[in-house]
């Protein structure tokens, strides 16, 4: 994993596919559609002459149990749902919900 430091920027530039699926995953959890935002903060200490010290980070912000709620929208009948915000799209069968995105439902596609 490369780690660049550019004032207040870190930038994580993974080396192998396994490093792109941690990070992706990293991402998913500070980075949510639904306009909530976490961050990484330090915990502990870290000390690089230790090899077994890792440096650690808990993510701040509230979490899926906090989330605003929405209306549940079911459709009808198979259709394709986007989001106005991100151009996010879904594919919904009959009967599953609407989901939220960017902090509203999304909308269905002519």
């Amino acid at each position: 994993m490369q780690i660049t430091i550019h004032k207040k920027t870190v930038s994580f530039a993974p080396d192998s596919p396994e490093e792109r699926a941690k990070l992706q995953a990293v991402w998913r959890l500070l980075v949510d559609c639904n306009g909530i935002g976490r961050r990484l903060a330090p915990i502990g200490e870290f000390v690089p002459q230790k090899n077994s010290n890792p440096a650690q980070f808990v993510i701040e912000g509230p979490g899926a149990d906090e989330l605003p709620e929405f209306a549940a929208v079911v459709v009808e009948v198979a259709c394709k749902v986007y989001c106005k915000t991100c151009n996010r799209m879904q594919d919904l069968k009959p009967g599953q919900r609407i989901p939220p995105c960017c902090g509203k439902l999304m909308e269905i596609m002519d």
